[in-house]
C-alpha cells in the first residue's frame, strides 16, 4: 500500500491531506473522502486505506486547515470538547469546501497514480452536505457520491445543497441513521422526492435500530451488518461509475 501526507494547493493556501493507493502499477480513480466534525483521526486514515486497497486514489483532506491544525481525542469528548469542535464546523461553508474541492480535483489530476477522468466522493456527518453540493458543482468531473448519516442536506439557507441537485449528473447514495437527532425525521423521505423529481439515478435507505454515527467503529453505536452493507454500496457504486 503506498500512503502518505501532502499538501493540497487551495486558494486560501496550503490543506495537508493525507494519500493511500494501492502500490501496484497502473493508475487509479480518485476518490475524495470528506471527513466528520470530529476531523483527522487514525479511524478516517483506517477508512481510507480500506478505499484504497479495493483499488482507488483516496484522498482525505483536513477540512480546518484555515483554523491551524485542530486534533481531537473523540474518545474523550465531554461539554468543553464538543463545543469547540462544534465551532471548527460552523466555520466551514459550502463555499469554501467546494472551492477546496477544486483543489483536491487540481491535485488528483497532478498525480501519476491517479486515474485521469470522473472522480467519487463520500462525506459522513458534516459532509453530507458537501457531497451533495460537490456532485453539483463539479458534474462534469463527480460521477458518484455517498453520504452517511449526513446533515445540512435540505435547509432553509439559501445556500442549501438540495437547491443544486437539478445539476447532478452522477449517482448519489445516501444512508440515514433511524435515530439521529441532527436529521429531522422529514428530511430522508423529502430527499428521496427531491431525487426523483430531478430524475437523479440514486438509492436512499434508512437502516432500522441504528443511531448518527453507526459507521464508526470506535464508538459504542457501531453497527457491523449496517456499516459493512454501506461499504458494500459504496463500493459497488464507486465499481460502475468509477471503473465500469
Amino acid at each position: 500500500m503506498y500512503e502518505k501526507d501532502v499538501i493540497v494547493t487551495t486558494k486560501y493556501g496550503q490543506m495537508p491531506s493525507f494519500v493511500a493507493c494501492p502500490d501496484a502499477p497502473g493508475q487509479y480513480p480518485g476518490i475524495i473522502f470528506y471527513m466528520d466534525a470530529p476531523g483527522i483521526r487514525e479511524e478516517l486514515r483506517n477508512m481510507t486505506r480500506r478505499i484504497a486497497k479495493q483499488g482507488y486514489f483516496a484522498v482525505l483532506p483536513d477540512m480546518y486547515y484555515r483554523l491551524g491544525t485542530l486534533r481531537f481525542d473523540v474518545n474523550r469528548r465531554d461539554d468543553e470538547m464538543f463545543q469547540c469542535m462544534r465551532a471548527a464546523m460552523n466555520s466551514l461553508t459550502n463555499a469554501k469546501v467546494m472551492d477546496d474541492t477544486a483543489g483536491l480535483l487540481g491535485f488528483i489530476d497532478s498525480q501519476d497514480k491517479a486515474k485521469a477522468g470522473p472522480v467519487g466522493c463520500v462525506g459522513y456527518c458534516m459532509s453530507g452536505q458537501y457531497i451533495t453540493a460537490a456532485a453539483a458543482s463539479f458534474p462534469h468531473r463527480i460521477k458518484s457520491a455517498a453520504s452517511l448519516y449526513g446533515v445540512g442536506i435540505i435547509t432553509d439557507k439559501e445556500d442549501s445543497p438540495h437547491l443544486q441537485l437539478g445539476k447532478v449528473q452522477g449517482e448519489l447514495y445516501y444512508a440515514f441513521a433511524e435515530t439521529d437527532r441532527s436529521v429531522p425525521e422529514h428530511i430522508p423521505g423529502e430527499l428521496k422526492g427531491l431525487l426523483e423529481k430531478h430524475g437523479i439515478k440514486h438509492e436512499l435507505k434508512v437502516f432500522p435500530g441504528t443511531e448518527h454515527g453507526f459507521a464508526f467503529n470506535e464508538r459504542a453505536v457501531y453497527n457491523t451488518l449496517a456499516s459493512e452493507e454501506t461499504w458494500d454500496k459504496m463500493f459497488a457504486l464507486w465499481e460502475r461509475t468509477l471503473k465500469g
